[in-house]
């Protein structure tokens, strides 16, 4: 598919992974609506990546995904791709029984369900257009979960399969393609807590990754150790 002069939706695009995809798309000649919950980074960003646009908004909440759904119908008609980048990780231990109930409901909300929601509410503006993308991004640990972000790992499994099963209920129809991003540990504000600083990738090999796959029809992106889950 076309990899330029498209107009992208990137949801938690100020920093790490969403960031580093929000520069490589903007260097090529894409508009970027660069989606974050601080006011500050959000400024600094569309700073650094001029012609972009702000999208203030905290797309857990449900209300939020229903007023952002509207603005971009009404006054962006165009847009035609949409990264659903934005999670939420905690590390916890199940052995303790520290609260997982709590934790994962946050995460599955942020993590699955906002998605979900969000995806649908966007989906017919997309399949009015030619060149539209869906992008959603999971993780390693959706293949085989970690001890230290127990319910995370079963967030991201979910948004795993219903990604497949959407690409699946898509394949009949032309306009809109569905994309599956699976980065291994990265290096980011984001996994710091479970060791990204010492021993992830950077960011701009995961953004990298994508766009080579976006621009050869490649569904499921892979990146660094993941790939070892699709050796053959």
């Amino acid at each position: 598919m076309r990899i330029e002069n498209n107009k992208v939706f990137i949801s938690g695009a100020t920093s790490g992974i969403g960031l580093a995809i929000a520069r490589r798309l903007h260097a090529l000649g894409n508009q970027i609506l660069v989606n974050g919950r601080d006011e500050k980074k959000l400024n600094e960003t569309v700073n650094e990546l001029k012609g972009s646009i702000a999208i203030k908004a905290d797309l857990s909440l449900e209300e939020e995904r229903l007023r952002v759904a509207e603005l971009l119908k009404n006054e962006h008609p165009d847009l035609n791709w949409i990264i659903n980048n934005a999670g939420l990780a905690y590390t916890h231990s199940l052995q303790n029984g520290a609260n997982a109930f709590e934790l994962a409901k946050n995460e599955i909300n942020l993590n699955y369900l906002s998605i979900i929601h969000f995806t649908e509410l966007l989906l017919p503006q997309l399949l009015g257009l030619e060149n539209s993308a869906i992008v959603n991004v999971t993780s390693i640990a959706a293949f085989r979960g970690h001890a230290s972000i127990p319910t995370y790992s079963a967030s991201k499994a979910a948004l795993q399969n219903y990604t497949n099963v959407l690409r699946d209920s898509l394949a009949e129809q032309e306009n809109v393609r569905v994309f599956e991003l699976i980065p291994p540990l990265v290096n980011t504000p984001f996994s710091k807590e479970i060791g990204g600083q010492e021993h992830g990738i950077p960011p701009e090999e995961v953004a990298d990754e994508l766009l080579t796959a976006l621009s050869l029809d490649q569904y499921q992106v892979p990146v660094g150790m993941t790939k070892q889950f699709f050796q053959s």
